[in-house]
C-alpha cells in the first residue's frame, strides 16, 4: 500500500486509475476482515465515486488534493446515503441524508470513501469493545485491543488497508488507539475541524482527527478539511497556508531539523504508573529530539493530577444532554407499541439499544447535573478544567512544545479492563488534557515494548500550532527510522 501523498500524486498524472486504487483497498479490507475493523463496506459507492474521478482526470480537470486515495471514515461521522451506526443499535437503521462536514470536504478533494469503521458506542469506550457490532481486533496481536474508541480506524491503517482514516477524539479517542496500533493520530485545535455531522458525544471536547502512516499525510487530510463552517459556530475561520506549506518541505531528515525547539516532558506524567516499555519509548524520543537538535527539558504542571477527573465529569454530563434524544420516541430505534404508554416505551427502548457502558457514563452525567450536586461536580468540574488549561498555557510561556507518554501502557488483552471501568478510564491521563484545553496535539510512534507491542508518545503545542506538531513528527519520522516509523503488519497489494 502506497501512501496518500503517492496515490494521490499518480492517480492526477494518470499514472494509475483511482478505480484500481480502490479495488485493491476493498481487498485489502477483505482479507483483513477478521479484524472487525468495519461496520458497513461501502463497495459500490466507492466504485462509482472512483470511476468520476478517472473521468475527471482523462478530461484533463483537476481531481483534488486527495484524488483516489481511499479512506475509512468512523461510524459516528455522517455520510450521507450510508448507514451510520455511531456503533449502537439505537441508530441501526439511520441513513444521514447528508455528510458530515469534514468527510464532504475529504471526498471533495477526491478521496473515496471505501468503509465505515467500527467504534465504541456513541464514542464512549478506549479499547472498542463496547461497540454493539463486537470488538476491533488489535492488528500486532489479534488478543489484545487496538484501542478506542476510534479503534477501527486505527485497525485498518495499521493493517495496511487505507492510508488514512478518520476518527473522533474527545478524551483521546484517535490518539489512544494511534499509540495501540503503532500509527500517527492527529487531534487538532479545537474549532480547526468542523463538527457538523459527527454523532455527538461531549460536544466542548470532542474534534474530528486523522489516522495516517505519516505526517505529510495527515497534513494532506488536514488541510483539505479545515476551515471555518457556517454549520457550525464553534469551526474557526483559519487559513490552511501552514499546513499546505508541510505538504512541499523537505521531509526532515537533513541536519538539525529542530534546530532551536524547546520541547518539555510533562513531570507529573512521565514517571511512576507508565509500564517500563512506554517510558523507553519516552526515552527513545528524547534522545532523538535531542540529536534533532531541540532543547529537551522538563516542566511541571500539578493540576494535571486531576483532569481524569474533570474530564470524565464534563464528559459524561455533557453525553447526558446529548443522549437523552435517544428516547425511542423520534430519535433511535423504538422497543415497544404505543399501546404499553411513552414511558415504557421509553424505558425499553433506552435500555434494550445502549449498550452497558453508555448506560454508566449517561447516569454518572445525569447525576453530576442533578439538583443539589450541579455545583458540587459539574460546577468544581469546570473550574478545574479552567485551572488546568491556564497552567499549560502557562508551560508554554517556558516550552514549544510538551511531551507525554500517549498513554500508561501498550495494548491491553481483550476483556482484561471490562470489569473495571476506573482502570480503563485512568489510561485517558494523557490525552484528556488537549480535550480539556482545546489543544493540538499527536501520537507519534515510539518503538517497541518488551512483547513487541506499539507505544507511543503525545506531543502537545499552543493552540493552532497543529503545523508545528506535525513538523516534529515529520522528522522523527526521517530521524528514526524503524522506532518512530509506522509499520503495517499485514499490509499487502
Amino acid at each position: 500500500m502506497t501512501s496518500a501523498w503517492h496515490t494521490a500524486s499518480a492517480v492526477r498524472r494518470g499514472v494509475q486509475s483511482a478505480e484500481q486504487g480502490v479495488r485493491s483497498a476493498l481487498a485489502r479490507a477483505e482479507a483483513a476482515s477478521r479484524l472487525n475493523a468495519f461496520v458497513t463496506v461501502t463497495s459500490e459507492r466507492a466504485l462509482a465515486r472512483a470511476a468520476e474521478i478517472d473521468a475527471a482526470v482523462a478530461r484533463g480537470e483537476e481531481p483534488g488534493l486527495l484524488a483516489g486515495v481511499p479512506v475509512a471514515v468512523k461510524d459516528n461521522l455522517c455520510l450521507e446515503g450510508v448507514r451510520t451506526t455511531a456503533g449502537s443499535l439505537a441508530l441501526d437503521a439511520f441513513t444521514p441524508p447528508y455528510s458530515a462536514t469534514t468527510v464532504a470536504r475529504l471526498e471533495a478533494a477526491g478521496a473515496v470513501v471505501i468503509a465505515k469503521s467500527n467504534l465504541d458506542e456513541f464514542g464512549m469506550g478506549s479499547t472498542n469493545e463496547n461497540s454493539a457490532f463486537g470488538p476491533v481486533l488489535n492488528p500486532w496481536d489479534e488478543t489484545r485491543v487496538p484501542g478506542g474508541s476510534s479503534g477501527g480506524s486505527a485497525a485498518a491503517v495499521a493493517a495496511g488497508v487505507v492510508p488514512l482514516a478518520l476518527g473522533t477524539d474527545t478524551g483521546g479517542s484517535v490518539r489512544l488507539p494511534a499509540a495501540f496500533c503503532g500509527v500517527l493520530g492527529v487531534k487538532p485545535t479545537y474549532g480547526r475541524l468542523s463538527r457538523y455531522g459527527v454523532v455527538a458525544f461531549a460536544s466542548s471536547l470532542e474534534q474530528v482527527g486523522v489516522l495516517s502512516r505519516s505526517s505529510r499525510d495527515a497534513a494532506l487530510a488536514l488541510a483539505a478539511m479545515a476551515g471555518a463552517d457556517p454549520h457550525d459556530a464553534t469551526s474557526l475561520d483559519v487559513g490552511v497556508d501552514d499546513l499546505r506549506a508541510l505538504l512541499v518541505e523537505g521531509d526532515g531528515a537533513d541536519g538539525r531539523a529542530l534546530d532551536g525547539l524547546r520541547v518539555a516532558v510533562l513531570r507529573e506524567l512521565s514517571g511512576d504508573g507508565n509500564e517500563p516499555g512506554v517510558l523507553q519509548g519516552l526515552e527513545r524520543t528524547v534522545r532523538a529530539l535531542d540529536a534533532l537538535g531541540a532543547e529537551v527539558g522538563e516542566v511541571s504542571v500539578p493540576s494535571v493530577r486531576h483532569a481524569v477527573a474533570a474530564y470524565y465529569l464534563v464528559a459524561t454530563a455533557e453525553a447526558s444532554s446529548n443522549l437523552a434524544r435517544y428516547d425511542g420516541m423520534i430519535y433511535s430505534a423504538r422497543v415497544g407499541a404505543d399501546a404499553d404508554g411513552q414511558e415504557a416505551v421509553m424505558r425499553r427502548s433506552r435500555g434494550r439499544t445502549l449498550g452497558r457502558e453508555v448506560r454508566r457514563r449517561v447516569l454518572m452525567g445525569s447525576f453530576a447535573l442533578s439538583a443539589g450536586y450541579y455545583d458540587a461536580y459539574y460546577g468544581k468540574a469546570l473550574k478545574v478544567r479552567r485551572v488546568i488549561a491556564d497552567d499549560l498555557a502557562g508551560a508554554f510561556e517556558h516550552a514549544d512544545v510538551l511531551l507525554t507518554p500517549t498513554a500508561p501502557s501498550s495494548a491491553y488483552r481483550l476483556g482484561e479492563k471490562l470489569d473495571d471501568p476506573l482502570a480503563m478510564y485512568v489510561g485517558d491521563v494523557c490525552t484528556c488534557l488537549a480535550n480539556l484545553s482545546g489543544l493540538p496535539a499527536v501520537s507519534v510512534p515510539a518503538g517497541r515494548s518488551g512483547e513487541g507491542l506499539p507505544t507511543g508518545v503525545q506531543l502537545l503545542a499552543p493552540p493552532l500550532q497543529d503545523a508545528r506538531l506535525l513538523r516534529v513528527a515529520a522528522a522523527l519520522e526521517a530521524r528514526a527510522g524503524e522506532d518512530f516509523a509506522p509499520i503495517a503488519p499485514l499490509a499487502s497489494g
